[in-house]
This record gives C-alpha cells, structure tokens and sequence, in this order.
C-alpha cells in the first residue's frame, strides 16, 4: 500500500517524473478510494490540475469516464470542482462524456474545440493519428508580410470543422 501513497503523494504534489517511476515499478493507475471506487489517482490529478499528469494516468490506462460523469468523485466531475479548465478540456480531448446541463467552465466554442481535437489527434500525445499507409497532409501558406493578418479566419475554419463534425 506504500507504494500507491506515494504515487497519490506524487500526483498531489506534481511531480511526474516520479507519478512515471512508480507506474513503471508497478504501481497500479487505478487505486480504489473510500468508497471503493476505482480512479482515485486520476481524480486527484484532475482536481489539482497537473494536466501532464492526467495525460500520462489516461495513457497508462486510467478511466476518462465513469458510468455516470455526473458523479462527484468522476475526473470530469473532480477537475470542474477544482476550475480546472485546461483538465476539463484535455478530459473532453480523450473521450470524456459531458452529461447535458453540466456547467463545465468552458464557452461552447472551447467545447467544440476540445471534441474537434479528440476526433483528430491522439489523445495522450497531442500529435495527429496516422496509419502505416497514411501521410499527413500539410497546406502551403505562402506570406509575404504578416502586419495586419486576421487570425480570426483561421479560428473560423476550425469552429466551422468542428461543427461539421459534431452534425455527422
């Protein structure tokens, strides 16, 4: 049991390197906590806000969702306790589910953001997924000066994709 304190300690404190020691020597992602529900280490980090942290429980193979988010001691539930927002978002990036009517702290336009990224990157790296056949395709953008750009066309094509996607 000293070994899962410790990694509960590490988690709670923000230190990575040492949550990723303990994993490594076999410390199990997913600790039971008082009631004796899984998903105490996740939760902690979710309501601390160590988003690296999450990332690295949730690729080790914590649970994002629990069969009711809703519920208190759920990640998604935690890190809006703690106003977490960057939590709130990474949790949505890796499959979290919203329940309706759940005030997260995110603007509809993050929320769509977030869901946008999940169906487009991998979730623990952030990277886009690829296959063995597949390349990635990058768009030429040729500038000769960049006083006076609007940025905002860029963030309208994404809003747009990722209501495109949320209407499929």
């Amino acid at each position: 049991m000293t070994a899962a304190i410790d990694l509960l300690k590490a988690i709670r404190t923000g230190r990575l390197q040492e949550v990723k020691t303990l994993l490594d020597a076999g410390t199990p992602v997913e600790i039971e906590d008082g009631r004796g529900d899984p998903g105490l280490p996740l939760g902690v980090a979710c309501f601390m806000g160590h988003v690296d942290i999450v990332r690295e429980l949730v690729g080790r193979g914590a649970k994002v969702n629990t069969a009711d988010n809703a519920q208190i001691t759920s990640p998604l539930s935690m890190a809006v306790r703690g106003r977490r927002t960057e939590v709130i978002k990474a949790l949505i990036e890796m499959g979290a589910e919203v329940p309706k009517g759940m005030a997260t702290g995110l603007t509809n336009q993050e929320m769509l953001i977030a869901r946008w990224r999940g169906r487009h990157y991998e979730a623990s790296t952030g990277k886009p997924e690829q296959t063995d056949d597949e390349h990635p395709v990058f768009e030429e953008i040729e500038m000769v000066r960049c006083y006076g750009t609007d940025t905002s066309v860029l963030d309208a094509d994404l809003i747009r994709a990722a209501r495109d996607m949320d209407k499929k």
